[in-house]
């Protein structure tokens, strides 16, 4: 193990079913079948019972996940870096929670490099970001425009497009009859025939969960469809940063089971089953980065529904074919925060939402699995599991190979030059 390039993580619990910690789970995981890395992760974004560290099998000592509130502190950084001499610090997501590890790059930087795998939903470009992104050895990008907008921010930054993926021995698409197999065996009798459209996402504001089911009962209203359509929300009800939906559904009166909760959490292969189960999956998000329960729904060949933002736009198209319905902004307002001084906020129409829910109700069922199918190979095309991993060895290889530690660091000195007025 000493002679393993090791690897100190800062994300969300790499065992935790967020898209932030299953992505890092699969990063740590092909780095670890090389045998040539050994990795300690400090696993946040959670509230933990026990913060006693585990070792996770099958690759016993050389994992260790380190529970910690928030993403860790200053202090830990300091002393894993030396205790443990650290080959190189990996970090993923917004960078509004890396700021304090950003402020002792002084004291990291000189002994490893760091490399963040950023998300960024929204132009107009953050210029404000760019001492962040500049405190970095390299940046892998999770979208087309997360990565336009950090080689315009800060071209001087080693960066790499290294979008998101799926694994395909999990999420694939199933034939009809086991398709039907699951809906006898998941729904009531009366049920099993209802057109059902699937949201999986946390319940926060920008998801625009109380809008969903809105919308969806004004257009069961429309269309005389309370009998025939369901909205399947995979999610926690009553979320502190989201909305009380299950007020929203006592008040909108669905009690017919129009609006179904599934709030336990599901293994990855029953979440599977769920997104072949289902007849169209939706995403309209006022600001995504990508969007990972779309790219599993198309995976599984279920079309989407999403708003044109972020990471859902590329998707949904590939600029020449279709895999659902994108859903262009009607408007664009910018908002912010003390943070965040200015980022655009993408919202769709009523009108807009309902009419991608007719067309996708009323398409033929051969239609939609034809659509779905096509959307499957896109991500066998674009968002390929086994290059994802292999993306992921190359980028850390040459950062070590290059960037090199301690000792035998390389191409970093820590001088900035710049005008005084």
């Amino acid at each position: 193990m000493s002679n393993k390039i090791k690897i100190l993580t800062l994300s969300d619990h790499p065992l935790s079913p967020s898209g932030v910690g299953t992505q890092t789970k699969y990063i740590c995981e092909a780095l670890l079948k090389t045998e040539r890395y050994s990795i300690i992760s400090l696993g946040g974004a959670m509230k933990h019972v026990d913060y006693t560290p585990v070792h996770v099998e099958p690759y016993g000592q050389n994992w260790k996940i380190i529970p910690v509130d928030n993403y860790g502190t200053q202090e830990q950084i300091r002393s894993i870096l030396r205790v443990e001499k650290i080959d190189a610090i990996w970090i993923m997501t917004d960078p509004r929670f890396y700021e304090w590890l950003w402020l002792m790059e002084n004291e990291i930087r000189p002994l490893c490099p760091i490399v963040y795998y950023h998300v960024w939903d929204n132009y107009p470009y953050p210029h404000f970001n760019k001492k962040f992104y500049i405190s970095n050895d390299h940046i892998a990008t999770i979208s087309k425009v997360t990565d336009d907008i950090v080689k315009t921010v800060a071209p001087e930054v080693d960066s790499t497009y290294v979008p998101h993926a799926v694994d395909k021995q999990v999420f694939h698409q199933l034939s009809l009859e086991e398709i039907q197999n699951i809906r006898n065996q998941t729904l009531k009798e009366e049920d099993r025939n209802k057109f059902i459209f699937f949201w999986n996402n946390r319940n926060a504001r920008r998801k625009q969960s109380g809008t969903l089911i809105w919308w969806f009962k004004e257009w069961l209203d429309k269309n005389n469809l309370h009998e025939k359509a369901i909205l399947l929300m995979h999610t926690d009800p009553k979320d502190p940063h989201g909305q009380d939906l299950d007020h929203i559904i006592n008040h909108l009166n669905l009690k017919n089971r129009e609006v179904m909760l599934s709030t336990a959490k599901v293994d990855p292969r029953n979440l599977a089953a769920i997104y072949n189960m289902v007849d169209c999956t939706i995403n309209i998000s006022d600001a995504e980065g990508f969007g990972l329960a779309t790219l599993e729904s198309l995976s599984c060949g279920t079309p989407i529904i999403v708003n044109m933002t972020g990471g859902l736009q590329e998707q949904v198209t590939d600029g020449k074919e279709w895999f659902g319905i994108g859903l262009k902004p009607s408007s664009k307002a910018i908002i912010g925060s003390q943070q965040v001084p200015y980022i655009y906020e993408d919202r769709i129409s009523k009108e807009q939402f309902m009419g991608a829910l007719s067309k996708m109700y009323y398409m033929s069922s051969e239609a939609r699995r034809a659509m779905g199918t096509k959307g499957t190979e896109h991500v066998d095309r674009n968002y390929n599991f086994d290059d994802f991993k292999q993306k992921w060895i190359n980028l850390m290889d040459s950062v070590v190979k290059n960037q090199g530690s301690w000792e035998n660091r390389k191409n970093y000195n820590g001088i900035y030059f710049g005008e005084v007025a």
